[in-house]
C-alpha cells in the first residue's frame, strides 16, 4: 500500500487561514439555517409517522414499494446483468463521513422509501419494521406502549438498515450482545428479484431451510453485498418509565478496567445498561444503569435531560464526579436512550461551540441537534480537508481483557478525550464476525470521535496503526469509519468463509460489489 506523503498535503498560509474561518465559524451557517431546517423535518416527519400508525396503512404500502424494488430488479436482470447493484441513496444520507465512490457507475436500486415500522406482536415479542426506521422513530412508537428493544443505540438517526448491514452497539450490549443479535428474522430480495423470509434455525432439515439459515447469519456486517434488505423482525423487551443511574468516578486507568469488567457481567439482575466514559487517561466515570418505575422517596433526584434546555450529557456527568464519587439519578427511559443525540456524542462542539453555554441552550438548543445529514451535504470540500489530516471518528472493537492496552495506544496516537467505552457480549456465530478462539467473550467498544491535535498525527499511519494493534487482539473495526486496511489485513480480521460461500451460490459475485471495495478508503471520498 502505497502511503501518502505527508509533505504533499501541507496546506498554504491562505488555505490555513480559510480552514480556521470555515472551522471555527461554522455556526454562523448551522445556526440559523441548519437548526430549523432540522427542527421542521423533524416535525413534519414525526407527525407523518402518527398518521401512518393511526391509519395502520404501513403493512400495505410495504408490499408495494417492495414489489416496485422487485420491478427494478427484474429490469436489471433482463438487461444483462452488465453493472453491479447498488441502493439509490444518496451519499449524504449514510452515517459513515465520506461519500461512496463505488456507486458512480452501478445501477442504483431505488429503496429509499422503507421507512415504516410493519407490526407490533406482543404474543412473540418482536417488532418488525422497514431498514430506514430510525431508532428514533422505534423508541417514541415502543416506549409509551411498555417495550423497548434489548439493543436500542444511542443516535436518533441511526437506522434498522444500517445497524444490520453495519453494526450496532449499545449499554445493553453486555447483556445482549450487538444489534443483530436481537433480530429473529430478515426479509430480504435477492438479486434476481425473490423475496425471501429467512430466519435462524439451528434445527435445519430441509436444503431450503439450511440455505435460508446460512443466508441468516452472512447478512450482518455485508454493507448490502448479498442482499437487498426489506424488513427486519427484532425482539422486544417489557421495559419501565425511568432508568436509575449511578455514575461512578474512576481516577486510574487500571482502576476504570478492573471496575468496568467487574460491572460488566451479563447475569447481573441489577443492571440493565454499563457504559463508561473517560475524560482523560486516568479520570473517567462507569455508569451502570437498571429500569425503574422512578424514585421512592422525594429527595431523591430526577433527571430529564432529554429537555432542549438541559446541559449536553457528557459534560453533565464530568460535572457530577468533579464533585462527588458516586452520584446516583433517576432519568425518563427514553432520555436515557438518546442522551448522546443533542450533542451528537462530542462532536456538535466543534462546530457550535458555544452549544453548552446556557443562554444558547434556553433560547436555541430546543432546535438541536442538526441532521448528521444536513451537515454532512453542507460540509464544503476545504472543512473536508481539514478533517482528513486532523478529525477522527472511529470505534474498535477489542476484547475487554485488553482494554488498557487498546487506550494507552488511542492516548500515544490520537488523544483525544472523551472516549467513549461500551462493553458488549460476542458469542461466536458463522459470518464475519465469527470467534476464531472462543465461544463468547466480552468485547469492548472504544470510540474516539472528535479533532486531535497530537503531533505526528498522520490520518492513514496513524489508522493503520490503530488497526494492526486491533488485529492483533482479534478485534474488529466499525466498518463505517475510514479503513486503510489492505484486502489481506482485511480477511485476517473479518472471517470471510460463510460471506464468499453465500455469495458465490446466490448469485452475487456480478450483482453486487464486494465488500471490501465498498468500506476500504479507497471506495469513498
Amino acid at each position: 500500500m502505497n502511503l501518502i506523503d505527508e509533505d504533499d498535503e501541507k496546506p498554504t498560509r491562505w488555505e490555513k487561514f480559510v480552514e480556521f474561518i470555515m472551522f471555527h465559524f461554522r455556526w454562523v451557517f448551522v445556526v440559523p439555517f441548519l437548526l430549523p431546517l432540522s427542527f421542521l423535518f423533524n416535525t413534519l416527519f414525526e407527525i407523518r409517522n402518527k398518521i401512518i400508525h393511526a391509519v395502520n396503512s404501513a403493512p400495505n404500502a410495504h408490499v408495494r414499494k417492495v414489489g416496485f424494488i422487485q420491478e427494478q430488479l427484474k429490469e436489471w436482470n433482463s438487461n444483462g446483468r452488465k453493472t453491479k447493484l447498488v441502493n439509490a441513496r444518496p451519499g449524504w444520507l449514510t452515517m459513515s463521513f465520506r461519500f461512496p465512490l463505488y456507486k458512480e457507475n452501478a445501477t442504483k436500486i431505488a429503496t429509499d422509501k422503507l421507512f415504516d415500522i410493519l407490526e407490533l406482536d406482543v404474543e412473540k415479542m418482536t417488532v418488525k419494521a422497514e431498514p430506514g426506521v430510525t431508532m428514533g422513530q422505534l423508541s417514541r412508537y415502543l416506549i409509551p406502549l411498555g417495550y423497548t428493544l434489548p439493543v436500542l443505540p444511542e443516535l436518533d438517526d441511526l437506522t434498522v438498515g444500517g445497524l444490520i448491514n453495519g453494526c450496532g452497539v449499545e449499554s445493553g450490549s453486555f447483556k445482549y450482545g450487538m444489534f443483530q443479535h436481537i433480530c429473529t428474522g430478515y426479509e430480504v430480495l435477492m438479486s434476481d428479484g425473490e423475496l425471501r423470509n429467512i430466519y435462524p434455525d439451528s434445527a435445519a432439515k430441509t436444503e431450503q431451510a439450511k440455505q435460508d439459515n446460512s443466508l441468516f447469519f452472512a447478512i450482518p456486517w455485508s454493507q448490502g453485498t448479498i442482499c437487498f434488505l426489506t424488513a427486519a423482525t427484532m425482539r422486544i423487551i417489557p421495559c419501565k418509565k425511568y432508568v436509575k443511574l449511578t455514575y461512578k468516578k474512576t481516577e486510574t486507568l487500571d482502576e476504570m478496567c478492573e471496575q468496568l469488567t467487574e460491572d460488566s457481567d451479563r447475569y447481573s439482575d441489577k443492571v440493565d445498561f454499563v457504559e463508561a466514559l473517560l475524560f482523560t487517561k486516568d479520570k473517567g466515570c462507569i455508569m451502570l444503569g437498571e429500569f425503574s418505575d422512578g424514585p421512592d422517596t422525594q429527595d431523591e433526584v430526577v433527571n430529564p435531560i432529554g429537555r432542549w434546555y438541559k446541559k449536553w450529557f457528557y459534560t453533565h456527568v464530568e460535572d457530577l464526579i468533579n464533585k462527588k464519587h458516586e452520584s446516583i439519578e433517576y432519568i425518563p427511559l427514553r432520555d436515557y436512550y438518546h442522551r448522546h443525540s443533542k450533542s451528537i456524542f462530542w462532536e456538535l462542539r466543534d462546530i457550535v461551540p458555544f452549544g453548552n453555554n446556557v443562554l444558547f441552550r434556553y433560547l436555541m438548543a430546543w432546535m438541536c441537534p442538526p441532521k448528521i445529514a444536513f451537515l454532512k451535504a453542507t460540509t464544503p470540500n476545504v472543512l473536508r480537508k481539514l478533517y482528513d489530516r486532523s478529525h477522527v471518528i472511529q470505534d474498535m472493537l477489542v476484547p475487554l481483557d485488553t482494554l488498557e492496552k487498546c487506550i494507552e495506544l488511542f492516548h500515544k496516537e490520537i488523544e483525544i478525550y472523551p472516549l467513549w467505552l461500551c462493553p458488549f457480549y460476542l458469542k461466536s456465530q458463522p459470518g464475519l464476525m465469527k470467534l476464531r478462539n472462543a465461544t463468547h467473550k466480552m468485547y469492548v467498544d472504544v470510540g474516539a470521535y472528535g479533532v486531535t491535535a497530537k503531533d505526528g498525527y498522520h490520518h492513514e499511519r496513524t489508522t493503520r496503526r490503530l488497526e494492526s494493534f486491533v488485529r492483533s487482539v482479534n478485534g474488529f473495526q466499525m466498518t463505517y469509519a475510514d479503513i486503510y486496511m489492505t484486502r489481506a489485513e482485511y480477511a485476517e480480521m473479518f472471517d470471510r468463509t460463510l460471506y464468499d460461500w453465500k455469495r458465490s451460490t446466490s448469485k452475487c459475485l456480478d450483482a453486487f460489489p464486494d465488500i471490501y471495495d465498498k468500506i476500504c478508503r479507497s471506495g469513498r471520498r
